[in-house]
């Protein structure tokens, strides 16, 4: 595994443009993203043993330009699944949330379909990738999950960091894992114990009251920390779920195939019956940092613009409107050549006969030298009548 690597570039500018939210709720501290339009049903991701928030960027990228909402969270610091429920119910009211659409991923998944189990009518969908039913197997390879919690933390990182597969990547799935193993370094000692005790606390996933036509099962065929025989036991739990198999993609597709990802979340949610609300969002803006309509401020600053414009532009230049501008006699040379957008200086000779203008910007008004950083072209004025123009 190589060494973490600097952030990506695309990482960076959504950390500049979304905001975290960082909540407490009760005795557990929440952090999470949600960006998108507030009218529409969110679609929650949560993540595995080895993510965060941050995780799912790609997606909250992509999918809220196209009009849906998204919230990513951590998964808090919860110690057994009873308590998971609790806090995530809080969570969703604390929000304002009533029915969500949940997609996870490893011991996200899980968690998803836990909580659809015990509360049925909050959960409208699940979106499942590379997950679970029951935690017998990892609690078996685990045996002294009894010790975790006085574990040091470098003991913990490297045993979460065992289970993502080292050895030659491609190189869109390396750069999957440079950037998970670098949201790893970010959890606290307490954050990975009791992830790991998730992991390893008896539970199993119960029939659901959830319609398999609201399940879509999205997995990689290439390899990823699940065996696959757990793999194996959710498709035959939801045998009517849609079926969405990734070629590659490795343990974390989200990342590494994010446009396949995100084009089976869009389906997913259209199936389910989620309409977007593209016209409500236009960009990713400073403007509109919640993800809601930022063409308000655009306007705006479009209006100021335009009043800087015509204060720049000259008075009693001989032009009815701004908006206007004379054009001249075709020139052998220069009549393809755009003209240059700068300011205009308006300089008089001491005689009125001649009249020179300088056209560094803006429109003709009158005929002028003007100058460009590759030539100029020289008009030469009588009386006001044009002589001629020339390329020099």
């Amino acid at each position: 595994m190589k060494g973490v690597s600097s952030a990506p570039g695309d990482y960076v500018y959504f950390k500049s443009q979304v905001p975290l939210h960082k909540i407490p709720i009760g005795t557990k501290q929440w952090r999470y993203y949600d960006f998108g339009p507030k009218t529409v049903p969110p679609l929650i991701c949560i993540p595995g043993i080895a993510g965060t928030a941050d995780v799912y960027y790609k997606q909250i990228m992509a999918l809220s330009m196209k009009g849906y909402r998204v919230i990513s969270v951590d998964i808090p610091r919860v110690w057994n699944y009873h308590e998971w429920i609790q806090a995530f119910e809080k969570f969703l009211d604390t929000i304002d949330v009533h029915h969500v659409h949940l997609y996870g991923t490893s011991l996200g998944g899980f968690l998803a379909q836990l909580f659809a189990h015990h509360r049925p009518r909050r959960v409208k969908s699940l979106v499942l990738s590379n997950t679970y039913l029951d935690t017998r197997t990892f609690a078996a390879a685990m045996p002294w999950a009894p010790f975790v919690s006085w574990t040091p933390s470098f003991l913990l990182k490297r045993y979460v960091l065992t289970g993502i597969r080292d050895g030659p990547h491609e190189p869109f799935i390396a750069d999957s894992v440079d950037f998970a193993v670098s949201q790893v370094e970010t959890l606290s000692k307490d954050d990975l114990a009791s992830r790991l005790t998730l992991t390893v606390d008896a539970a199993s996933v119960g029939s659901l009251l959830l319609s398999d036509s609201s399940i879509t099962i999205m997995d990689t065929n290439d390899y990823c920390a699940i065996p696959q025989h757990l793999k194996d036991e959710l498709t035959e739990r939801y045998p009517e779920a849609r079926r969405a198999y990734l070629k590659t993609g490795g343990d974390f597709p989200f990342l590494s195939r994010p446009d396949e990802v995100n084009l089976h979340l869009q389906l997913h949610l259209r199936r389910v019956g989620v309409e977007p609300r593209p016209e409500v969002v236009k960009s990713i803006s400073k403007g509109g940092a919640d993800g809601t309509d930022g063409s308000s401020q655009s306007k705006k600053k479009t209006d100021e613009e335009k009043d800087d414009r015509n204060n720049n532009m000259p008075q009693g230049s001989g032009s009815s409107s701004s908006d206007q501008s004379p054009t001249f006699p075709e020139s052998s040379g220069s009549s393809n050549d755009p003209p240059l957008p700068t300011d205009t200086i308006q300089l008089h000779s001491s005689s009125m006969k001649n009249l020179i203008l300088v056209q560094l910007a803006g429109e003709v008004h009158q005929s002028c030298v003007v100058l460009t950083l590759c030539y100029c072209t020289l008009v030469l004025v009588h009386g006001g009548g044009f002589i001629s123009r020339q390329l020099v």
